[in-house]
């Protein structure tokens, strides 16, 4: 027999390497030369079979401390490894004596989601908790402002008030499957490239109940629970933006088995507004005004959340300007106070004037002159400059 290569060595780790970088190498070579991956490659089987031969060993702290001192000696013909050593590798026929449980387990992980099935079909046995919903709720702006409590319908997986969700019929018998005896799982060897596999699964007769229903709930069919509508109150708290969702405890489908429900979620979907938009806990919108309110100053009428409120605007206010009103926009979700309201000021221009508007204008060009558009002026002096 070929002597075996240093285990460090295999694994591509220094001695003093540690648990976790020997862990990383040996999954980055396992991926590497797995034989159901590499079936074109005749080689990648042995050198999977050194890698996984070097993990169980450098694994495990009394056989790395083992090999550390005495080397391969240590687990040949019944040394200080223990009876057969690792045996079970040389002629790759059985994991369970070999020490290579933690090797498998590993390779399971990567490529079937857990060691041969055995927490999957655990977790199938036992209770199991209900399904998640969503529910998906519209909402106004200002019902999303200033929160709001709304009625919701919605079906769901409800626990059989029939049989209390055993899936029995009330009086009927329930055996014990006779082909996992009770435990809902079933061990099953196969043999593959890397020798005999045993792995558990979940019984096919009973799928993992451990029981055997003879006369099934004739309410919920054996399932143990039934769709039913249900109407619920979730309360919205003010402040809520779009697309945020509310998580309600318990709510959700039925669990099995005894097991709690799941939860339900709503997301929430904010109508945009006609007149005001929102940027975080602040809300903008526009106001017109005439040329005069604009020129000498005047008091508005402002829409608010809150309904209409009065704002002055100084005289000579520009097209564009912002007002603020503080305490005026949106509740804050997680805290105290509101956001403001930002007002946008529109001058806007007649399209339409009479005569006499016209002669008054006129007029007050005349009088006005150069004080009308101060920064026409500066504007023109500006291109004389350039030109000179």
């Amino acid at each position: 027999m070929a002597e075996k290569r240093d285990f460090y060595e295999v694994l591509g780790v220094s001695k003093d390497a540690s648990a976790d970088d020997i862990k990383k190498a040996y999954r980055k070579l396992a991926r590497k030369y797995h034989p159901d991956l590499n079936k074109d490659n005749p080689e990648a089987a042995e050198k999977f079979k050194e890698c996984s031969e070097a993990y169980s060993v450098l694994s495990d702290e009394q056989k790395r401390a083992q090999y550390d001192q005495f080397g391969m000696a240590a687990f040949e013909n019944g040394g200080a490894g223990g009876a057969g050593g690792f045996g079970g590798f040389e002629g790759f026929g059985g994991f369970g004596a070999g020490g290579f449980g933690n090797g498998m387990e590993d390779i399971f992980d990567m490529f079937f989601g857990g060691a041969g099935g055995r927490r999957g079909s655990q977790a199938d046995k036992g209770p199991q908790r209900g399904g998640d919903l969503r529910f998906d709720l519209n909402l106004t702006f200002e019902e999303a402002a200033f929160g709001v409590e709304k009625e919701i319908s919605l079906y769901r997986d409800e626990t059989c008030d029939h049989c209390h969700g055993d899936g029995a019929e009330p009086g009927s018998k329930v055996e014990t499957c006779p082909d996992c005896h009770g435990t809902g799982q079933i061990r099953v060897v196969q043999n593959t490239v890397l020798g005999q596999m045993q792995t558990v699964r979940p019984c096919p007769k009973c799928h993992g109940d451990g029981k055997i229903i003879s006369d099934p709930c004739h309410e919920c069919r054996g399932t143990g629970t039934v769709k039913k509508q249900k109407n619920l109150k979730v309360k919205v708290p003010a402040g809520v933006a779009d697309g945020s969702r509310l998580r309600v405890a318990n709510e959700g489908a039925a669990g099995a088995k005894g097991g709690p429900n799941g939860d339900l979620y709503v997301y929430l979907f904010v109508k945009p507004h006609k007149f005001f938009e929102r940027d975080g806990n602040d809300v903008y919108c526009e106001v017109p005004i005439n040329i005069v309110q604009a020129s000498l100053g005047a008091e508005v009428e402002v829409p608010t959340l809150d309904g209409k409120v009065v704002m002055k605007v100084p005289e000579g206010t520009q097209p564009g300007r912002v007002m603020r009103l503080r305490g005026k926009g949106i509740p804050r979700l997680r805290g105290t106070g509101r956001g403001d309201q930002l007002v946008r000021i529109k001058v806007v221009v007649p399209t339409k004037l009479t005569e006499r508007q016209k002669a008054v204008l006129r007029n007050f060009a005349d009088v006005a002159r150069d004080n009308i558009n101060p920064e026409e002026k500066s504007f023109l002096n500006k291109i004389k400059d350039l030109f000179k």
